[in-house]
């Protein structure tokens, strides 16, 4: 019984199983993935955010010029791309 192939030994019990190393890369892409398709959705909403804040300023004003528009949108940039740069650094 004490030499049993069959039961795992115990210094076999402290050694990690090499068999999930696929599955483990897999879900560490998977994950990024998914954290990363997040943030180009964030992105995508803050910059269209401030675009519609943008031509909704300019029409009520009635400007001539798209002002607001292009304030507003390149502001939304810059705080789309703070934010990446923010979470990716949080990592």
């Amino acid at each position: 019984m004490e030499n049993d192939p069959e039961l795992p030994d115990s210094s076999d019990l402290n050694t990690p199983v090499r068999g999930n190393e696929p599955l483990k890369k897999a879900t560490e892409k998977t994950t990024s993935f998914v954290q990363f398709s997040g943030i180009a959705f964030q992105m995508l909403g803050t910059i269209g955010l401030g675009v519609w804040v943008g031509m909704k300023l300019d029409a009520w004003q009635q400007n001539h010029r798209p002002i607001w528009t292009i304030v507003l949108s390149l502001t939304a940039i810059g705080a789309s791309l703070y934010l990446f740069i923010r979470q990716l650094t949080k990592k």
